[in-house]
């Protein structure tokens, strides 16, 4: 298939089929990420581009999972092995409001000790003491467990947690989802069909969530094509996708063994690959965490409207041999977002501009 014409059918708003998504892994590098800029101009055309002021609280490293690509997650009992308390978790939200910040991502690992009370006085005292902090929090993966766990439907789950204030979830744990890719890194955590649905159940529970997507492991370049078409067709059925970010895989300090690295090219064009698959999703994150910082601007020009957030704090990749360097602040988005030629901003959750600078 000419991938030239693929790209002119992306230009005229055209929905891609899977077919047309492979010839693109053939594209002039530059070409396509010249009509993936065109398109995000079209979508947004201002000349802000965004980040929002956030932070990751990892609440315990406590995990039963052991998937192959985690550097962070500890077995329960084993040395090393905390839980963060409500006191703990409410000082880091005051830390992060301090910054002027206004969303925070608890996020965990599977922790069989934790009553469902746990999560939900956290919720609370947070929504009750910092009611301007959007609770963004938990994942596809968790809230499975909370069901199982807590002997509940997924739905009773994110009505029990909006209930106590949760606004809406990350989509962390998607890495690839075809589940020949998923019993090999992940066999112990939640097939690609439930974490899916999981997005579904809260898009129906007036919840928004993002998609993600972990690439350059043990993924063909087709079913990195399968999964941005499973993305698309819940956006299609069910609206409640806010974002789509993608990642390349960190694999040093992981079991990992034997994985190439995902290079600066491969990054590029999954961002640029993405804007024109995923025509229902408008925004389009970068990753300074795992590309770094310089290649986080760059992707701006390849299809990514948005930078994303500070993660004050986050420990998961930070306990990688990742080079990327996470402090209380996070990186100087506005620097960032003007040396890429754009007019900085800050966000909250759902896209709305809080402040340009």
């Amino acid at each position: 298939m000419d991938w030239k014409n693929v790209l002119e059918k992306a230009q005229k708003g055209e929905r891609l089929t899977k077919e047309e998504g492979m010839s693109l892994f053939e594209a002039d590098l530059l070409e396509l990420g010249y009509v993936a800029n065109q398109i995000c101009e079209k979508v947004h055309p201002e000349p802000t581009r965004a980040f929002v002021v956030d932070r990751n609280i990892n609440y315990t490293n406590s995990c039963y999972v052991d998937c192959s690509f985690c550097a962070f997650a500890v077995k329960p009992k084993e040395k090393g092995v905390y839980v963060f308390s409500k006191e703990e978790i409410l000082e880091k939200v005051k830390l992060l409001v301090d910054q002027g910040g206004t969303q925070v991502l608890l996020q965990g690992g599977l922790n069989s000790e934790l009553p469902l009370e746990y999560y939900l006085d956290i919720i609370r005292a947070i929504c009750e003491r910092y009611p301007q902090v959007d609770v963004h929090s938990f994942s596809p993966t968790e809230i499975d467990f909370f069901s199982r766990l807590y002997r509940m439907s997924i739905k009773d789950v994110f009505l029990t947690l909006k209930g106590a204030g949760l606004k809406s979830m990350p989509g962390g744990g998607a890495e690839i989802l075809i589940d020949r890719v998923r019993n090999i890194i992940s066999p112990h955590k939640i097939n690609s069909e439930n974490w899916l649905k999981v997005h579904e159940v809260a898009h129906e529970c007036g919840l928004t969530t993002t998609g993600t997507m972990v690439f350059g492991h043990v993924e063909t370049l087709e079913e990195r094509i399968e999964h941005l078409i499973k993305l698309r067709d819940v956006q299609d059925r069910s609206g409640g996708f806010t974002a789509f970010i993608c990642w390349s895989m960190v694999a040093e300090g992981t079991n990992l063994k034997n994985i190439e690295p995902a290079n600066g090219d491969e990054y590029l064009r999954m961002i640029a690959i993405a804007r024109l698959m995923l025509d229902n999703i408008k925004h389009i994150q970068t990753g300074w965490l795992t590309e770094g910082v310089n290649m986080a601007q760059v992707a701006l020009k390849f299809g990514a409207d948005d930078m994303g957030g500070v993660l004050m704090e986050e420990k998961v990749v930070a306990a990688t041999d990742s080079t990327a360097v996470v402090t209380e602040t996070g990186p100087d988005m506005v620097t960032m977002i003007r040396q890429a030629g754009y007019q900085p901003a800050q966000r909250d959750t759902y896209y709305k501009i809080l402040r340009t600078f």
